[in-house]
């Protein structure tokens, strides 16, 4: 959060100094970089606790939810790129002017973003935390932005007079496909999608000797990959209860060596 910090600062200096709409947007991203990494904070807090009454399965839904902040915050950024960027086509602007200075501390913020993105998604794979990995993507996307604003800038000084507002919709339209991105790895898990195919869960429960069918088989994954199966067997109609429970036990453990760590329910109906 300080780095991001540090690095807006930089570019609304550049930005204010340079009235370069792509700077500006580098500046706009990096303060929603800083304000992500609050949300990110008070999500992490909260999905780090253990289940508890009102929670049984966890509080691991709430780091996810935490994403979708961080895509209301890149949807802010590309829209007021957009209207700037289009506003300043339609209209008569003077091309930004810049110095040698700017750019210097241009890539200084480069610097610092590209420390954040590595230092974030390694934690974040280390953790298996989808938030993480989601906001060293929002800043991974911010790299991106500062370059463009550099060319930018080059562009302008060369006599290029529409490169900022054009090179501002190009930002824009990165942030855009960087939210898309999130979104598409945020979703399924908040609506429970299904983690592993049902055919296949079921033919791994099927390699489990004594199990006569599999008559269902569903499954939903955790932001950290944890894995919750719900199947349903059938077994010979004589079995004991205490056989039963070993089946159960062996499909759990038949699951758990398939598809890494899981947590599954087996429920036990005569054939």
């Amino acid at each position: 959060m300080l780095l991001n910090a540090v690095s807006a600062a930089i570019k609304i200096a550049v930005g204010a100094r340079t009235g370069a709409l792509t700077v500006l947007g580098a500046a706009l991203e990096s303060v929603l970089d800083m304000l992500s990494n609050v949300v990110g904070i008070f999500a992490v807090s909260v999905a780090s606790r253990e289940p508890d009454e009102g929670h049984p399965y966890g509080h691991e839904k709430f780091e996810t939810l935490g994403t979708l902040g961080i895509v209301g915050f890149l949807s802010i950024t590309c829209f007021e790129l957009l209207r700037q960027s289009i506003g300043e086509l339609a209209g008569r602007q003077e091309p930004p002017s810049s110095t040698g200075a700017d750019a210097m501390l241009l890539v200084t913020s480069l610097a610092v973003n590209a420390f954040v993105v590595l230092f974030e998604r390694r934690r974040g794979r280390a953790l298996g935390s989808a938030l993480l990995l989601a906001d060293a993507a929002h800043t991974a996307s911010d790299i991106l932005v500062t370059l463009l604003a550099m060319a930018s800038l080059a562009l302008s000084y060369l006599g290029f007079v529409k490169a900022d507002a054009l090179l501002g919709i190009t930002v824009a339209l990165i942030i855009a496909w960087s939210g898309y991105q999130i979104l598409r790895g945020s979703i399924p898990i908040l609506v429970d999608a299904s983690a592993v195919d049902a055919a296949r869960l079921a033919e791994i429960v099927r390699t489990i000797p004594g199990v006569v069918e599999v008559r269902s088989a569903r499954s939903r994954r955790t932001a950290s990959g944890h894995l919750f199966a719900e199947v349903t067997i059938l077994v010979d109609g004589d079995t004991s209860v205490s056989a039963a429970h070993d089946f159960t036990d062996d499909v759990e453990r038949a699951i758990e060596r398939e598809l890494g760590t899981s947590e599954a329910i087996v429920h036990v109906e005569p054939a």
